[in-house]
C-alpha cells in the first residue's frame, strides 16, 4: 500500500475529529458569551463576534425563515436611519454597533443550533448559569453589606433601590437596578426552564433562588416577570385541583404583591413606574409629533425632553414597541413585531411543544413592555437560550413533576 495516501476511512475519521473539536470550541464560546455580559469590562461585543465566527464555520448552510427577513428589514431600516442622522454622538454610535453585533450573534447562534443535537451544550449552559447566578447572589449581598443590610426587607421607593447600586462595590452584572433586575428575570427564568426540558421536572429550589435574587435586586421588574412566567408554567403543569388551589393562592397573595410592587407610589414622579407612565402619556398625547417613518435613531431623548412633563435623561421611552415606532416608524414597529412572532413560530415548527414557547415568551414580553430598546444583549441572549431549550424537543406540560433537586 502506498503510505503517501491514508486510507479513505482514516481521512474521514480525521475530518470527523476536526469537526468534533470545532463543535466543542463553539460550545465553549457560547458559554463564554453568556458569562461575558456580566463582566464590568465591556468585552462582550468582541466575545459575541468571535463566537459568531466559530458558529459560522461550524454551520453547513444559510438559515432562511420569515423571522430572518423581518429582522433584516428592521436592522436595515435602523442602519438607514442612523446613517441619515450622521454625524452621530458617541452614545448613538455605541448603540448602533450594539445592534449590529447583537443581531449578528442571534442569527449565527440560531443557524448553528438548528442543525445539531444540543444535549451536551444544555448541560454546559446549566453549569454556566450556576456560576453566573452564584456570582449574582454574591454581588447583591456585597451591595447590601455596603448599605448595612437596611434594605433586605425591600425598598420603600425607587430611589432607595437605586441607591443600593454603588459603583465602588460593583464587580459582576450591572450597576443599574432596572437593567440588572431584568437580566436576573430573563436568565433566571431560563435557569428555571432548564430542568423542564432536560429532566421533565419543575425544580422548586431553582424557583426560590431566582425569586430571592429578584427580591435582593430591589427591582420590581424581575419580580413581576418571574411571577408571571413561573405562575403560567405551574398552571400548565397542574391538574384541575391544583389549579383551583393556585387561583385561591393568587387571590390571597394580591395584597402582598401590591405592597412588593409599591402600587401606592405608582404615579409618583420619583417612582420608576411613575416615570414610565409620564413618558407613555407624552408618547400618546404627542403622537402627531412622531413621523410615520420615525423620528430617527435614538430620538427618545429629544422627544421626551421636549414633550414629557419631566425627563430624567433616559435614552429611550421604556417600552420596546413604542421605542421602535418613535425611532423607526411603521416600518420599524411592524418588522420588529413580525420578527418576534415569526421567531417563536419557527421554534414551534422546528421542535413542537407550543406550550413551552408561550411560557418562554411571557417574561420577555412583560419586560419589553417596560424596558429595553429592542436590540439589547439581554433580549438576544434570551432568544438564543430559549431556542436552545426548545431544541431539546417537545415536553408535555402535564408530565412535568415537581422536585426538590
Amino acid at each position: 500500500m502506498n503510505r503517501c495516501y491514508a486510507p479513505h476511512w482514516q481521512v474521514m475519521q480525521k475530518f470527523s475529529n476536526i469537526r468534533g473539536n470545532q463543535s466543542m470550541w463553539c460550545e465553549v464560546w457560547f458559554c463564554l458569551a453568556l458569562l461575558a455580559v456580566f463582566l464590568p469590562v465591556k468585552i462582550y461585543p468582541l466575545v459575541f463576534l468571535v463566537a459568531s465566527a466559530f458558529f459560522a464555520f461550524d454551520t453547513k448552510g444559510w438559515l432562511r425563515h420569515g423571522w430572518v427577513w423581518f429582522l433584516a428589514v428592521f436592522a436595515g431600516y435602523a442602519a438607514a436611519a442612523f446613517l441619515m442622522g450622521l454625524p452621530a454622538e458617541a452614545r448613538e454610535l455605541t448603540n448602533f454597533l450594539k445592534l449590529l453585533v447583537n443581531f449578528t450573534f442571534l442569527y449565527a447562534a440560531v443557524a448553528w443550533l438548528v442543525q445539531r443535537h444540543n444535549g451536551r451544550l444544555l448541560q454546559w449552559v446549566d453549569i454556566t448559569l450556576h456560576i453566573a447566578l452564584a456570582l449574582t447572589l454574591l454581588q447583591l449581598l456585597v451591595y447590601h453589606q455596603a448599605a448595612g443590610f437596611r434594605w433586605l426587607g425591600g425598598a420603600a421607593t425607587s430611589a432607595q433601590g437605586s441607591a443600593l447600586y454603588q459603583y465602588g462595590t460593583y464587580f459582576w452584572g450591572l450597576d443599574d437596578k432596572n437593567m440588572f433586575g431584568a437580566r436576573i428575570a430573563l436568565l433566571g427564568f431560563v435557569y428555571v426552564l432548564l430542568p423542564t426540558v432536560r429532566r421533565h421536572a419543575i425544580v422548586w429550589w431553582r424557583i426560590a433562588l431566582v425569586l430571592l435574587l429578584a427580591w435582593l435586586s430591589l427591582s420590581r421588574t424581575p419580580m413581576v416577570a418571574l411571577l408571571m412566567g413561573v405562575g403560567f408554567l405551574v398552571w400548565l403543569a397542574a391538574n384541575t385541583r391544583w389549579r383551583v388551589a393556585l387561583g385561591v393562592l393568587v387571590v390571597l397573595a394580591l395584597p402582598v404583591v401590591a405592597q412588593v410592587v409599591r402600587v401606592g407610589n405608582i404615579t409618583a414622579s420619583n417612582d420608576g413606574m411613575g416615570v414610565r407612565l409620564t413618558y407613555w402619556k407624552a408618547f400618546f398625547e404627542h403622537f402627531s409629533a412622531i413621523s410615520p417613518m420615525g423620528n430617527g435613531f435614538m430620538s427618545g431623548s429629544d422627544f421626551l425632553g421636549r414633550y414629557a412633563a419631566f425627563y430624567h435623561g433616559e435614552p429611550h421611552i421604556h417600552n420596546t414597541f413604542m421605542s421602535c415606532y418613535l425611532d423607526f416608524g411603521i416600518v420599524g414597529l411592524v418588522s420588529y413585531a413580525l420578527f418576534l412572532c415569526q421567531y417563536f413560530r419557527f421554534g414551534v415548527q422546528q421542535y413542537g411543544g407550543q406550550w413551552f414557547w408561550w411560557v418562554a415568551a411571557i417574561p420577555l414580553l412583560a419586560i419589553m413592555m417596560i424596558l429595553y430598546s429592542g436590540y439589547d444583549n439581554d433580549i438576544v441572549l434570551y432568544l438564543v437560550l430559549a431556542f436552545l431549550l426548545g431544541s431539546a424537543g417537545p415536553v408535555s406540560a402535564r408530565h412535568l413533576k415537581g422536585r426538590m433537586g
